[in-house]
């Protein structure tokens, strides 16, 4: 990534990231980034990485926007991409789907557009080729949109996607399939 700006004290994210003697976004993507990946418990907390020390794709994307907002970074877009997630692109969800005989489950992604492409903070190595192959639709969302808003837009997702495929489930058991998955990315 070659983009990068200096942070300076223009708001309580950014004030964070300075406490941590983090200078720029670089430094700030690549703290992100080594933090792990674990549910958080208040995800709309704008400190919440800081707080607990642990976080989600939606949770530390959205640290980094929020970030880039307080530095008038405006080429700096928070996404929401609905992808297939299966065994290759997320080998820890195989056994997961095996066990209810799917190929793979829709999920939804968050990670940063900065000039147009796609740069993702998940977790140490994480690329757009991990998902970007199988991405299904992508929206733009503020980092306020990272709860109630993305498991609804997720769920009205799913209940799409079942309305063509032929399979055994309803909305509720995919549901509950689907947290199995992110159970097994968590451990």
């Amino acid at each position: 990534m070659i983009f990068n700006f200096r942070i300076s004290h223009n708001g309580p994210v950014s004030d964070q990231f300075w406490l941590r003697e983090t200078a720029d976004f670089q430094q700030a993507a690549a703290w992100v980034r080594q933090l792990p990946y674990r549910r958080n418990q208040a995800r709309l907390d704008p400190l919440v990485l800081f707080l607990e020390g642990y976080g989600t794709c939606s949770t530390k994307h959205a640290a980094l926007r929020r970030l880039a907002g307080e530095q008038q970074q405006d080429g700096v877009q928070l996404c929401m991409g609905m992808f297939r997630m299966n065994r290759d692109n997320t080998p820890r969800v195989a056994a997961v789907l095996d066990r209810y005989g799917l190929a793979y489950i829709p999920e939804a992604h968050n990670y940063l557009r900065i000039d147009g492409a796609i740069y993702d903070a998940t977790r140490p190595g994480a690329s757009a080729a991990d998902f970007e192959p199988e991405l299904m639709e992508e929206c733009i969302i503020s980092p306020d949109q990272i709860g109630e808003f993305k498991v609804n837009y997720h769920k009205m997702f799913i209940n799409r996607w079942l309305e063509q495929m032929a399979l055994p489930y309803n909305a509720g058991a995919l549901w509950t399939i689907r947290e199995a998955c992110i159970a097994a990315l968590s451990r």
